[in-house]
């Protein structure tokens, strides 16, 4: 991990060029060992791990079971890149197509597998639809303390602050 917070210390310094990152992301070898020791499921949600947060990049480790979700969400024009590492994740992009009323239309449905690369990622869902768990590496290019959710069924826009699972291995 500290080649990897340092190399995307240097692209902070270029504002996160999107090409040079997911160039980047595709090949980077991320050690087994040293993201297991991330890697913690929950049963009642997907899990969210800080790795690294500073004022200009977030990295994260989440882990997702079978059936678990991240509801359709933006990402505050943030760059936001998402890597699967093992198992498999559907993901769905959205395009917005109005507020008023809610409108969202599908741009693509993606079944990524390890080493699928998604980003920058403007609005989109992701869910384990599969049978075992999954993990992916999440790079947020200025964190944020909030974003929207965005709910179908009742036409609403909620806001809502992230929540994390643990910082820098210690439980949150």
């Amino acid at each position: 991990m500290k080649s990897l917070i340092s190399d995307l210390k240097s692209y902070a310094q270029q504002d996160f060029p999107v090409p040079e990152i997911s160039s980047y992301l595709s090949t980077f070898e991320l050690q087994k060992n040293v993201l297991n020791e991330y890697v913690r499921f929950k049963t009642e949600k997907y899990a969210r791990h800080i790795v690294h947060k500073d004022k200009d990049f977030e990295i994260l480790v989440v882990c997702w079971n079978p059936g678990q979700n991240a509801p359709i969400h933006g990402h505050e024009g943030e760059k936001c890149w998402m890597r699967v590492e093992s198992g498999a994740l559907q993901v769905c992009n959205y395009k917005l197509d109005s507020v008023e009323p809610l409108a969202l239309s599908m741009t693509n449905l993606i079944k990524g597998e390890r080493g699928y690369l998604d980003g920058p990622a403007d609005i989109h869902s992701v869910e384990n639809v599969y049978n075992e768990p999954a993990v992916s590496l999440h790079i947020y290019a200025k964190p944020f303390s909030e974003c929207d959710i965005y709910c179908l069924d009742s036409g609403k826009i909620k806001r809502v602050e992230p929540a994390y699972d643990s910082m820098h291995k210690e439980p949150c």
